[in-house]
């Protein structure tokens, strides 16, 4: 299963969750990229009595497209860093990432060139590429 909307990039893996979230983690540093902080949905929801199956939400960041979208404008620092998940549903293991193509709708008068485009390839690059077996 791979879907590629307007919003997501989602495939399914063969690969476990945490092998899975490694794999994602490593092709981040493939892509020059910087893995900021790994959040612990499933462990968070716990400790407040929920149970999830494994999610993790992975914020990562490159320092000169996050410092060129600033620049060009404030208000897209409300979508960053970017964000890959990998999950489980229905005992698949899923990863799926924002596609920043959508801050063209979002934030329409910002100019902000083929940024967009650059960094949804990277996304997918880095989807695909964890994916693999």
């Amino acid at each position: 299963m791979t879907m590629k909307t307007n919003f997501d990039y989602t495939t399914a893996t063969e690969h476990s969750f945490e092998s899975a979230v490694s794999r994602v983690e490593d092709e981040i540093a493939k892509a020059s990229m910087r893995v900021l902080h790994v959040h612990n949905v499933q462990q968070t929801l716990a400790e407040k009595g929920f149970e999830r199956e494994p999610f993790k939400i992975i914020e990562f960041c490159s320092a000169p497209y996050a410092n060129a979208f600033l620049n060009a404008d404030i208000r897209i620092g409300l979508c960053m860093p970017c964000k890959i998940n990998v999950y489980v549903k229905d005992g698949h293991t899923v990863i799926s990432g924002m596609r920043p193509t959508m801050l063209r709708q979002l934030f329409p008068e910002a100019e902000v060139g083929d940024m967009p485009e650059e960094i949804d390839q990277k996304i997918e690059t880095i989807i695909n590429n964890a994916k693999q077996t």
